[in-house]
This record gives structure tokens, C-alpha cells and sequence, in this order.
């Protein structure tokens, strides 16, 4: 560990807006530069920044070990983390260096680099373990957990993973260890969203054969990668997003609390328009539908098209994971409970009122949404490319759920 002072600058849109200082003893403080407290066309890093009154807020304690939340979310989660961590050679546990050696393709428009220059110090490394000093980290996308890589599509089709993992416009998520024919069921649920007429980005399931580049000593599971387009990347230019545990304050281990689906949507009712309403609904809806439990803070996300304006980004992470363990409870409570047989109209109509969105637009959007799903659910379930004990699972599911 270094005792030394290291400051880090934060860009956003490749411009610098705050410094991440490493004063020793790995203890950070953050603070903006002041030409971004000055400016008062300043594009936005974060909701959570904002005071109750939409002023910047400017001052902030520091964090011991790991970062203040809205850079810890940045970062990659337990087996992504280890082993983009392992890659770099940096200690895991040590987030200012993790975001350091990361910091040049991460979600969003947010880049860092070091204020002076420097190299990474030595003295981060774990004991025993060797740097990779002739090959770069390989660097990764949106956070999560699952193994998943930018990459670069052929103009022929196909994809490879660039050799530094940076840079690329797709993302490719591996197939789980754990559950099988995860992509498949992304892949369809997702194509379902989008029949349904939810903002889906460009997807494809594609054979392993197809990939390129895929890193030496990963375990493939599977026959097939799920691969979405990144909505954070518009022809190489960089695009703001963030998600709501960013936009919470909440750290990555506690996505699963802190917040409902009520405080999503009236975050969603103050910054956006009627149709992020719809669109959050028609989310929150499909995925009650289709048994996912896992739709967490991390799950849902703000994307900044301009640099003042917020509206819900495109949707990711739709899988049916009551195909997996069977479970009736979703991982956020909507406004009341957090049960798949509570979700009534009733619930919605509760949600509405405390979340001050219009009660008329949410229930209208729920009825369309259910009609929809279920008239194309039937139609498409055969010709998915879903396990049968998939399919199984999900009209069991339904049965449970009262919403018809």
C-alpha cells in the first residue's frame, strides 16, 4: 500500500469536471474542479448530485477503501471484478486504483486519468502476484456481474474482443457457469421487449465460433453468447448514462435495498416525459410477467442524451429467473410488496399516487402491456429459441400473478 498523494481527474465528455484524490492510507476525497461549480450550463455527472433545490451539491466526506458510491458503481462486481483485477495486476479490495487502471472505458461519458501523469505505483499490486506489464488490462463495459466484453463487429458479421477489450460498440455476455442457456433466455426475453414495443437496443445470439478474441483460461459453457449493442456509445462518441444505485447513493452489495420501484418511478416522473413513464411501466410489467426477480437498482438506468436533460435508458438484463429458482418474490418491492402474486392493479394504482405519476397513464399502460404480452407470448413461445422447461416455467408463473 502507498502512502503517497495521488489525485486522479475525472472527465466527463473528455472534459475534466472533478479530481478523486488518494491521500494515503487509502482514504479518497472527492471534490469538483470549480469551473464546473461555475459553470451554470454544466452537463450533469449525476443525479445524486444535485441538491433538493437542482443546485450542486459541493461538498463530500471521505471514503475509506472503497469509493464514494457513484464511482463504485462504475466498477465491476465479484467475478468480473476478480478477474479483470487478476488481469491488472491491482488488488480488488482497492478501488481507486481499480477505477485508475479501468478508467479509460467505463459506462457512460466518464473517463479518468491521472492528474500528473503517472504510472500506476507498485505498491498497489498484490503481494506474490506478478504485473502484466506487457499486456493491457482487459477492460470492460456496463458493470455487472457476469463475464462480458466490448467488442467489435466484422462487416462480414461476427464479432471480435479487441486485444486491450476497449473500444468496442457490442457487448458480449458469456454463457453462466451456473444456469443453462442464460443467453438464450436473454436473447428471447428481450425479443419479446421488443415486440411489445419497448426501447430495446440492436441484439443478436450468436455461436461462440463466431467471437473472436475470447480470453485464454475462460470456461465456455455453452454454444451460443447473448450480444447487445451499447446505447452508452454512438459511433464512438461516448454517451452519459448512469444507474440507479449511482443515482441512490446506494453501494453495489446493497442493490437489492435502499430504494423501491415507487422511488424508480418518481425519479423517473420528475426528470422525464410521459413516454419514460410508459416505458418504466411497460418494464416493470413485462418482467413481473415473465418471473424476473433480478431487475435491482443496477438494472435500471438514467441516460443523459444531452448534457442537461435525463430520460430512462434503453432496457438490458431482462431474463426469466424463475426458470432458475423458483421464487415469488421480485428484488425490489414495488410500492407495497415485493411478491409476484401481490402484483394487482391495485399495487400499480398505489405506486401511481405515491410516486406522484399520472394514476390514468400507469394503469392504461399496464392493461396494454398485459393484453400485449400474453397475445404474443402465445404466439412466440414455440419459436423462441427457449428450453421447453423454460417455457414450462414462465406459464406457471403466470398462473401466480394477478393480472388478467
Amino acid at each position: 500500500m502507498t502512502n503517497k498523494v495521488t489525485t486522479l481527474n475525472i472527465l466527463l465528455h473528455g472534459e475534466p469536471v472533478a479530481l478523486i484524490t488518494n491521500v494515503g492510507g487509502d482514504r479518497t476525497l472527492f471534490t469538483f474542479m470549480d469551473s464546473y461549480i461555475n459553470n451554470e450550463s454544466r452537463p450533469i455527472l449525476g443525479l445524486n448530485f444535485k441538491d433538493p433545490f437542482g443546485g450542486l451539491l459541493a461538498h463530500f466526506n471521505p471514503t475509506q477503501t472503497q469509493l464514494m458510491p457513484f464511482f463504485s458503481n462504475l466498477l465491476p462486481e465479484d467475478t468480473l471484478r476478480s478477474y479483470l483485477a487478476n488481469r491488472a495486476g491491482v488488488n480488488l479490495q482497492q478501488e481507486f486504483f481499480l477505477l485508475w487502471v479501468l478508467g479509460q472505458d467505463l459506462p457512460g461519458a466518464i473517463t479518468v486519468e491521472s492528474a500528473d501523469g503517472e504510472a500506476l505505483p507498485s505498491g498497489v499490486f498484490p503481494k506474490n502476484q506478478e504485473t502484466l506489464k506487457h499486456d493491457a488490462p482487459m477492460r470492460f463495459s456496463l458493470a455487472g456481474v457476469q463475464l462480458k466484453f466490448s467488442a467489435i463487429q466484422f462487416p462480414k458479421g461476427g464479432l471480435t474482443i479487441p486485444a486491450t477489450g476497449q473500444g468496442g460498440s457490442w457487448i458480449v455476455k458469456l454463457p453462466s457457469s451456473r444456469f443453462d442457456l442464460v443467453p438464450e433466455n436473454e436473447y428471447s426475453m428481450m425479443k419479446l421487449a421488443q415486440l411489445l414495443g419497448m426501447d430495446v437496443p440492436e441484439i443478436q445470439l450468436l455461436p461462440i465460433n463466431q467471437i473472436d478474441n475470447i480470453p485464454k483460461g475462460i470456461g465456455i459453457y455453452g454454444g451460443n453468447a447473448f450480444v447487445i449493442k451499447r446505447f452508452d456509445r454512438d459511433d464512438g462518441k461516448a454517451i452519459h448514462i448512469e444507474d440507479f444505485a449511482q443515482v441512490f447513493g446506494v453501494y453495489p452489495k446493497d442493490k437489492y435495498k435502499k430504494a423501491s420501484m415507487r422511488n424508480i418511478g418518481q425519479v423517473i416522473g420528475i426528470e422525464g416525459q410521459n413516454r419514460d413513464i410508459e416505458e418504466f411501466i411497460r418494464r416493470l410489467v413485462f418482467n413481473t410477467l415473465i418471473g424476473n426477480a433480478d431487475m435491482h437498482l443496477k438494472n435500471w438506468s438514467i441516460i443523459h442524451k444531452d448534457a442537461r436533460t435525463a430520460s430512462i435508458a434503453p432496457a438490458y438484463d431482462f431474463v426469466s429467473t424463475v426458470a432458475y429458482i423458483d421464487d415469488d418474490s421480485a428484488s425490489l418491492t414495488v410500492s407495497r410488496s415485493k411478491k409476484f402474486s401481490d402484483f394487482t392493479f391495485d399495487e400499480l394504482s398505489h405506486l401511481a399516487v405515491k410516486a406522484k405519476l399520472p394514476e390514468k397513464l400507469v394503469l392504461e399502460t399496464a392493461e396494454q402491456t398485459v393484453a400485449g404480452f400474453y397475445e404474443i407470448w402465445q404466439k412466440e413461445k414455440s419459436h423462441l429459441p427457449l428450453a421447453q422447461s423454460i417455457v414450462k416455467a414462465i406459464d406457471k408463473h403466470l398462473r401466480s400473478v394477478p393480472l388478467r
